[in-house]
């Protein structure tokens, strides 16, 4: 595992996360002034004369301001919030959580070079792989996802630089055993990305070895469904400036504007996800018990092939899971159930305050496993609605099913 005992403690170390996440990023409490810290915009920096500049230009990754993409106080202040949120030292801003997943990929990859991707990554990410990363030369084999310690070391071949995980899987929610991939991957040198969008707070990953986590803030930490951001938190100074380095040369930047609005949303965040937890759970319980559904995908719940994974690497779940239909429903009866819900909207995205329901089968690619999963899929997310109004809805929505 990555080495922090250079890591500066928080001052907020050994608090809760819902007090971390009320007080990381301000001034404090006994300053003067607004609660929430101001947006400072900007583009040209003025510095007070030329050998300045040259000294401040050598020390742009360290919080000096030398231009507007380097950043200012909004980006770093809500750099010091992810660092709390997944245990981090450093921390990368970026303009999408797409943006977050091609960013560490394009830093520690090159042409001749080879990246292990699980077959259930993010669509957006595959895509990736198969189009930008291999135009330059880059090799990428998908992995079933559930492969143990010894079936990902019999992959890495000598030119194997990253090995890439998603835990839980994209549509099909598959749970990877990180420590195991991250083990193999160490000892041949690779370095472990992973996106813990779905484990936000819930999976710690430099705890369990991960090199480079990768955050969509688009989802709980905005938490509002109006803002498109990335991050990429590191461990370790060195994986800082690697991925730091491929950003800017990309040009890669997130607006303050965004940054301000993910600040806002983290202060509320643990109250979201504790109550969108239990939501999420309460139906994918409800769904269970229903005859028209096959199974449910979702790692809180005992029926799931790898809740053993989940009970050990996971402090809790979210609001995001899968719900598989019975084998004898068409695709046309499945949209219509999906259109006749009045409080689910269709659409991409998770983690906002509104409830979202997203027919998935037919969007799902896979090349190392099988994409059948015995009946069509909904994704659903679960809002901030009481949840009693989301069964009734779901209910009335079942019952457009054929019996």
């Amino acid at each position: 595992m990555p080495d922090d005992a250079h890591k500066t403690p928080s001052p907020h170390d050994g608090q809760g996360f819902a007090t971390r996440m009320s007080h990381a990023g301000r001034a404090g409490t006994r300053t003067h002034g607004f609660v929430n810290p101001a947006v400072h915009r900007g583009s040209t920096v003025l510095v007070p004369d030329c050998e300045s500049r040259r000294s401040f230009a050598k020390d742009r990754f360290n919080r000096v301001m030398t231009y507007g993409t380097a950043g200012g106080p909004t980006h770093y202040a809500l750099e010091d919030v992810i660092c709390e949120i997944e245990g981090g030292t450093r921390c990368v801003l970026v303009g999408t959580g797409l943006a977050a997943v091609t960013v560490p990929l394009m830093a520690y990859l090159k042409a001749g070079e080879h990246c292990l991707m699980p077959d259930s990554v993010y669509g957006p990410g595959r895509n990736i792989a198969t189009g930008l990363m291999a135009n330059y030369g880059i090799e990428t084999t998908f992995y079933d996802p559930t492969i143990d310690e010894a079936g990902i070391a019999a992959l890495i071949r000598p030119n194997t630089k990253v090995v890439y995980t998603e835990s839980p899987g994209s549509h099909t929610f598959e749970l990877q055993d990180v420590p195991a991939l991250a083990r193999a991957a160490h000892a041949h040198g690779a370095k472990v990305l992973m996106d813990n969008t779905w484990g936000i707070h819930n999976f710690m990953p430099f705890k369990h070895g991960v090199d480079v986590s990768i955050q969509a803030l688009t989802k709980y930490v905005g938490g509002h469904s109006d803002v498109l951001l990335g991050s990429i938190t590191t461990n370790t100074e060195e994986d800082y400036l690697t991925v730091r380095n491929a950003a800017s040369q990309m040009g890669h930047f997130a607006a303050p504007d965004d940054c301000w609005l993910a600040l806002r949303g983290a202060r509320t965040m643990p109250v979201r996800l504790k109550h969108q937890e239990q939501s999420g759970l309460a139906v994918a319980r409800w769904f269970e018990q229903r005859p028209e559904v096959l199974r449910v995908l979702h790692p809180g719940l005992p029926s799931h092939p790898q809740h053993a994974l989940f009970k050990r690497d996971f402090t809790g779940s979210c609001s995001l899971f899968g719900v598989v239909f019975q084998p004898r429903y068409t695709e046309a009866e499945i949209f219509r159930f999906v259109d006749s819900l009045a409080l689910f909207g269709i659409g991409a995205s998770w983690g906002g305050f509104e409830s979202l329901a997203l027919p998935t089968t037919g969007f799902i690619t896979r090349t190392a496993t099988s994409p059948d999963l015995g009946g069509f899929a909904v994704r659903i997310h679960i809002g901030l609605e009481d949840v009693g109004d989301l069964i009734a809805d779901l209910d009335r929505g079942l019952a457009t099913l054929p019996r």
